[in-house]
Protein backbone atom coordinates (compact mmCIF):
# COMPACT_ATOMS: atom_id res chain seq x y z
CA UNK A 1 0.00 0.00 0.00
CA UNK A 2 1.34 3.45 -1.26
CA UNK A 3 1.35 5.84 2.11
CA UNK A 4 1.91 9.21 2.49
CA UNK A 5 1.20 11.09 5.95
CA UNK A 6 0.79 14.98 5.53
CA UNK A 7 0.81 17.64 8.31
CA UNK A 8 -2.10 20.16 7.96
CA UNK A 9 -1.28 23.84 8.87
CA UNK A 10 1.09 24.69 6.35
CA UNK A 11 0.94 22.02 4.19
CA UNK A 12 -2.35 21.68 3.17
CA UNK A 13 -4.03 25.22 4.22
CA UNK A 14 -2.39 28.02 5.37
CA UNK A 15 -0.91 28.99 8.79
CA UNK A 16 -2.93 31.54 9.97
CA UNK A 17 -1.21 35.67 10.64
CA UNK A 18 0.70 36.19 13.82
CA UNK A 19 0.93 32.22 14.59
CA UNK A 20 -2.51 32.13 15.16
CA UNK A 21 -4.61 29.35 15.06
CA UNK A 22 -7.25 27.82 12.81
CA UNK A 23 -10.02 28.41 15.09
CA UNK A 24 -13.55 28.02 12.18
CA UNK A 25 -13.76 27.46 8.92
CA UNK A 26 -13.32 31.25 7.95
CA UNK A 27 -9.68 31.32 9.22
CA UNK A 28 -9.16 28.01 6.80
CA UNK A 29 -7.83 28.48 3.42
CA UNK A 30 -5.97 26.10 1.27
CA UNK A 31 -2.46 26.91 -0.20
CA UNK A 32 -2.31 27.06 -3.62
CA UNK A 33 -2.31 23.53 -5.66
CA UNK A 34 -2.99 21.76 -2.59
CA UNK A 35 -6.12 20.28 -3.53
CA UNK A 36 -4.58 19.20 -6.89
CA UNK A 37 -2.03 17.76 -5.29
CA UNK A 38 -4.19 15.29 -3.26
CA UNK A 39 -6.07 14.71 -5.92
CA UNK A 40 -3.51 13.65 -7.68
CA UNK A 41 -1.68 11.70 -4.94
CA UNK A 42 -5.69 9.99 -4.41
CA UNK A 43 -5.54 8.68 -8.07
CA UNK A 44 -2.62 7.73 -8.33
CA UNK A 45 -3.30 5.08 -5.33
CA UNK A 46 -1.33 6.97 -2.39
CA UNK A 47 -3.51 6.70 1.31
CA UNK A 48 -3.52 9.48 2.52
CA UNK A 49 -3.02 10.12 6.38
CA UNK A 50 -2.81 13.43 8.28
CA UNK A 51 -0.89 13.82 11.54
CA UNK A 52 -1.40 17.15 12.98
CA UNK A 53 -1.02 18.97 16.40
CA UNK A 54 -4.06 21.10 17.45
CA UNK A 55 -2.72 22.74 20.52
CA UNK A 56 -5.47 25.20 20.69
CA UNK A 57 -7.72 22.66 21.98
CA UNK A 58 -5.65 21.95 25.52
CA UNK A 59 -4.80 25.71 25.11
CA UNK A 60 -9.38 26.45 25.09
CA UNK A 61 -8.88 28.24 22.56
CA UNK A 62 -11.03 26.02 20.21
CA UNK A 63 -12.72 23.23 20.52
CA UNK A 64 -12.70 19.53 19.24
CA UNK A 65 -16.24 20.23 18.01
CA UNK A 66 -14.65 23.47 16.23
CA UNK A 67 -11.60 21.09 14.68
CA UNK A 68 -14.21 18.32 14.21
CA UNK A 69 -16.14 20.70 11.45
CA UNK A 70 -13.43 22.15 10.24
CA UNK A 71 -12.04 18.91 9.07
CA UNK A 72 -15.51 18.01 8.04
CA UNK A 73 -15.52 21.09 5.46
CA UNK A 74 -11.80 20.57 4.52
CA UNK A 75 -12.54 16.89 3.62
CA UNK A 76 -15.56 17.31 1.51
CA UNK A 77 -13.51 20.21 -0.54
CA UNK A 78 -10.76 17.74 -0.99
CA UNK A 79 -14.01 14.72 -1.99
CA UNK A 80 -15.37 17.86 -4.06
CA UNK A 81 -11.28 18.02 -5.77
CA UNK A 82 -11.88 13.74 -6.38
CA UNK A 83 -9.25 13.56 -3.41
CA UNK A 84 -9.00 11.58 -0.16
CA UNK A 85 -7.60 11.63 3.24
CA UNK A 86 -7.94 8.38 4.50
CA UNK A 87 -8.11 9.45 8.29
CA UNK A 88 -7.06 12.00 10.32
CA UNK A 89 -4.95 11.95 13.46
CA UNK A 90 -4.55 15.02 15.57
CA UNK A 91 -3.12 15.89 18.80
CA UNK A 92 -5.57 18.39 20.91
CA UNK A 93 -3.24 18.33 24.50
CA UNK A 94 -1.59 21.51 25.48
CA UNK A 95 2.28 21.35 24.49
CA UNK A 96 3.23 20.96 28.21
CA UNK A 97 1.29 17.64 28.60
CA UNK A 98 3.97 15.55 27.94
CA UNK A 99 1.97 13.21 25.57
CA UNK A 100 3.26 11.04 23.19
CA UNK A 101 1.26 12.00 20.15
CA UNK A 102 2.78 15.69 20.26
CA UNK A 103 4.93 16.26 17.26
CA UNK A 104 8.42 15.72 17.62
CA UNK A 105 6.68 12.61 19.33
CA UNK A 106 5.64 9.56 16.87
CA UNK A 107 2.38 8.74 18.44
CA UNK A 108 0.19 9.51 15.89
CA UNK A 109 2.38 8.10 13.21
CA UNK A 110 2.81 4.66 15.10
CA UNK A 111 -0.98 4.47 15.24
CA UNK A 112 -1.70 5.05 12.44
CA UNK A 113 0.94 2.15 11.57
CA UNK A 114 -0.93 -0.39 13.67
CA UNK A 115 -4.43 0.95 12.67
CA UNK A 116 -4.25 0.26 9.09
CA UNK A 117 -0.94 -2.22 9.10
CA UNK A 118 1.32 0.24 7.56
CA UNK A 119 5.04 -0.22 7.07
CA UNK A 120 6.10 3.17 8.00
CA UNK A 121 9.81 2.73 6.78
CA UNK A 122 8.02 2.93 3.09
CA UNK A 123 6.65 5.86 3.71
CA UNK A 124 6.68 9.35 3.09
CA UNK A 125 5.97 12.06 5.91
CA UNK A 126 5.42 15.58 4.42
CA UNK A 127 5.66 18.53 7.32
CA UNK A 128 6.80 21.78 7.23
CA UNK A 129 8.59 22.17 10.67
CA UNK A 130 11.54 20.48 12.54
CA UNK A 131 8.92 18.77 14.66
CA UNK A 132 7.29 16.87 11.46
CA UNK A 133 10.90 15.48 10.48
CA UNK A 134 11.79 14.98 14.03
CA UNK A 135 8.18 12.93 14.27
CA UNK A 136 9.25 11.21 10.67
CA UNK A 137 12.53 10.20 12.00
CA UNK A 138 11.59 9.19 15.36
CA UNK A 139 8.90 6.67 13.62
CA UNK A 140 11.27 5.57 10.65
CA UNK A 141 9.26 7.17 7.89
CA UNK A 142 10.77 9.41 5.38
CA UNK A 143 10.77 13.07 5.77
CA UNK A 144 10.00 15.60 3.40
CA UNK A 145 9.99 19.36 3.84
CA UNK A 146 8.41 21.52 2.40
CA UNK A 147 8.62 25.17 2.37
CA UNK A 148 5.31 26.74 2.60
CA UNK A 149 3.74 27.21 6.32
CA UNK A 150 6.67 27.53 8.28
CA UNK A 151 8.88 25.19 5.75
CA UNK A 152 11.45 28.28 4.93
CA UNK A 153 12.17 29.59 8.34
CA UNK A 154 12.83 25.71 8.99
CA UNK A 155 14.55 25.17 6.13
CA UNK A 156 17.30 28.40 7.58
CA UNK A 157 17.28 26.32 10.04
CA UNK A 158 18.53 23.66 8.59
CA UNK A 159 21.20 25.00 6.80
CA UNK A 160 22.68 27.07 9.46
CA UNK A 161 23.07 25.40 12.10
CA UNK A 162 23.35 21.62 13.63
CA UNK A 163 19.94 20.62 13.04
CA UNK A 164 20.40 17.24 11.03
CA UNK A 165 22.73 16.39 13.92
CA UNK A 166 19.75 17.16 16.27
CA UNK A 167 16.91 15.65 13.50
CA UNK A 168 17.92 14.01 11.24
CA UNK A 169 17.80 15.40 7.64
CA UNK A 170 14.85 15.41 5.30
CA UNK A 171 15.60 12.75 2.63
CA UNK A 172 13.95 15.66 0.55
CA UNK A 173 13.61 19.24 0.26
CA UNK A 174 10.34 20.89 -2.10
CA UNK A 175 8.69 24.33 -2.81
CA UNK A 176 5.17 22.80 -1.39
CA UNK A 177 2.93 19.80 -1.73
CA UNK A 178 2.32 19.83 -5.24
CA UNK A 179 5.96 19.85 -6.31
CA UNK A 180 6.41 16.91 -3.66
CA UNK A 181 3.46 15.24 -4.87
CA UNK A 182 4.79 15.26 -8.60
CA UNK A 183 8.02 14.00 -7.53
CA UNK A 184 5.94 10.97 -5.29
CA UNK A 185 3.69 10.34 -8.60
CA UNK A 186 7.08 10.12 -10.36
CA UNK A 187 8.91 7.66 -8.23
Amino acid sequence: MKTVFLDRDGVINRNPPDNGYVCNWADFTFIPNALEAIRDLTQNGYYIFLATNQAGIGREIFTEQQLTEIHRQMLAEIEAADGHIHKIYYCPHHPDAGCECRKPKPGMLLRAAHEHNINVSNTFFIGDSITDIQAAHSARALPILVLTGHGRDSYKRYINSDWTAKTGKPNKIFTNLYTASRWLIQS
